[in-house]
């Protein structure tokens, strides 16, 4: 399972103390279900220091977390999001679903071969649509809460 975390379970990126209601128990659904939880954020260098904590205090089951560590990652979200992808499915990972709320995320997932059918948007909190105009991904959600039932059959397969 992988997971953005900026505008994904934030109400949108700049809210970085924030998080999205429902979004732990939406993820810990996957956790309980026995799924490994990667966390991927393109978050700027001075503010990833505190990620491990705001997971542990709005109730994320543990997982991995993946944040830029050069330039060339910090420069080109997509292709670093990738890259930490394709380090998991070279290892024999593969990928249930994918949650994300910008174009870098789609076109991670759509790069590490993650059926478009098992990426979701999130719709970032104040706008009108779920972001790119281009559709890669296969439902725009308004809220974690309306997803709970999707979630729940990806797990019974």
């Amino acid at each position: 399972m992988v997971f953005d975390i900026d505008g994904t379970l934030t109400p949108k990126p700049i809210a970085f103390l924030s998080v999205r209601e429902h979004a732990a128990s939406a993820v810990r659904l996957y956790a309980d279900s026995g799924y490994k939880i990667i966390y991927l954020s393109a978050r700027v260098r001075i503010l990833q220091s505190g990620i491990p904590d705001w997971l542990k205090q709005n109730h994320f089951p543990e997982g991995s977390i993946h944040v830029p560590q050069s330039l060339a990652d910090s420069s080109d979200h997509a292709a670093f999001k990738a890259r930490i992808l394709k380090q998991y499915s070279d290892k024999g990972w593969s990928f249930v679903a994918a949650y994300g709320d910008s174009t870098s995320d789609f076109e991670a997932y759509a790069a590490a071969g993650i059926k478009q059918d098992r990426v979701f948007a999130l719709q970032r909190e104040g706008a009108t649509a779920c972001e790119p105009e281009a559709v890669l991904w296969s439902a725009c959600l308004n809220s974690w809460n309306e997803h709970q039932i999707k979630i729940g059959q990806i797990v019974q397969r």
